[in-house]
């Protein structure tokens, strides 16, 4: 799931992994959270700057409920302080991405978190 304002952006992101993955898309914060509940996907691609509610809040209501609580998620913001990287660690995100993206880093990213949730996965079962 791809949580992103910018259509353009997150076409660009989307496209990078389509054909590995089903991709859906959400244009603001409110949406992203009803799709998350809704399709409960593998991996959340968020950014932090969104009309209604931000990134961060997302992350926050992501991690308190029990169908997402352990969804792997992805910030990738133009937001860069060591205070907004630290806050979305603090509320549980599992990586950092500055924007403008540096797409082997995104792709590196979420084969990692995909393959982590797989190994915690089957340490469960």
């Amino acid at each position: 799931l791809i949580i992103e304002d910018n259509r353009d952006i997150a076409a660009y992101i989307g496209a990078q992994f389509a054909s590995q993955y089903a991709i859906s898309y959400a244009t603001n914060g409110d949406e992203g959270l009803d799709k998350a509940q809704q399709l409960v996907p593998d991996l959340i691609i968020t950014d932090l700057m969104m009309p209604g509610i931000d990134g961060f809040e997302v992350i926050r209501r992501l991690r308190a409920a029990d169908d997402t609580k352990d969804l792997p998620i992805i910030i990738l913001s133009a937001l860069n302080s060591e205070q907004d990287i630290s806050k979305g660690f603090q509320l549980g995100a599992n990586d950092f991405i500055n924007k403008p993206i540096i797409m082997e880093k995104l792709l590196s990213s979420v084969t990692t978190q995909i393959n982590l949730q797989a190994a915690k996965q089957q340490l469960n079962n």
